[in-house]
């Protein structure tokens, strides 16, 4: 099959998701003698353009995974604004050193049914985005020296096609998708008002650059006044890991409990990256 132009469409509030996506779409793209595009869909205005692709394009399509699935906020867009068209695509997830549960498959089950062929796909490990230490450094050489495998398999796989697979890619993950995993207090009760926790801001630390405002994926952050959230947070930790200041931060009960139990279970291991062709 002749592929004119490799595509990496992703969300990346951390840049984790970004430093995979960009790279392997680069070097599918190299080795194919294509041309080679990105799409970055982290910021609202982003998620209001409507994406379609033909036969002649190859998408990497890159999420990372939140309780173990496709973020809920950002499921609606990418199944309902992102259309295949015939098009080949690499599903790819990142995740924070705990499971990636079932993420891929549901990447994957949606780029299929939004007309995408999934011929190869892979699932990574990056800094969680709650965390400095899950993950610490992932994706890191040895990841990367994946991504560069899962390229070279993939452009190789491309190379061989003479017309798109009737199936896609097999991957990991149950299929019905199961419920999102469920962050839970030490009496194994769902935490209270998880979802409602959101970023604070330190005053003496702030010195209401705006940054936080302008790299939200919600928009939630007021730029005349960023400690004030007035919208949705999906725990991205855009705000926390990107302030030059370290002016934001979670006081959260529940979210801080949820991290430090995170954290203790799984900090200590190294989670593998895993590809499939």
């Amino acid at each position: 099959m002749e592929i004119k132009t490799v595509w990496a469409v992703y969300f990346s509030a951390t840049g984790t998701t970004k430093k995979v996506a960009a790279a392997l779409g680069k070097s599918i793209a190299q080795s194919l003698g294509s041309a080679y595009q990105e799409y970055c869909f982290n910021l609202p205005a982003a998620r209001e353009k409507e994406l379609s692709f033909t036969p002649e394009d190859l998408v990497v399509l890159a999420l990372p995974v939140y309780a173990g699935r496709v973020p809920n906020l950002l499921l609606p867009y990418v199944r309902d604004s992102i259309h295949g068209g015939g098009a080949l695509a690499v599903p790819v997830v990142l995740y924070g050193n705990r499971n990636f549960d079932d993420g891929l498959m549901e990447l994957r089950n949606v780029a299929r049914d939004n007309g995408f062929v999934p011929v190869a796909a892979g699932a990574f490990v990056g800094e969680h985005s709650f965390s400095r230490v899950l993950g610490a450094g992932r994706p890191d050489e040895e990841d990367m020296a994946l991504v560069q495998e899962l390229a070279d398999r993939a452009a190789d796989k491309v190379k061989s096609l003479t017309e798109a697979p009737a199936q896609p890619v097999e991957v990991e993950g149950c299929d019905p998708i199961r419920p999102y995993y469920t962050p839970r207090d030490r009496h194994g009760e769902p935490i209270k008002d998880f979802l409602k926790a959101k970023p604070v801001t330190d005053p003496d630390k702030c010195v209401k650059c705006g940054l936080c405002a302008r790299l939200c994926p919600m928009g939630s952050i007021d730029p005349g006044d960023v400690s004030s959230v007035t919208g949705k947070c999906i725990k991205c930790c855009a705000c926390v890991k990107n302030c030059p200041k370290g002016a934001k931060y979670f006081d959260h009960e529940g979210y801080l409990y949820h991290q430090k139990e995170l954290e203790e279970q799984y900090a200590g291991r190294r989670a593998p990256s895993k590809i499939f062709l």
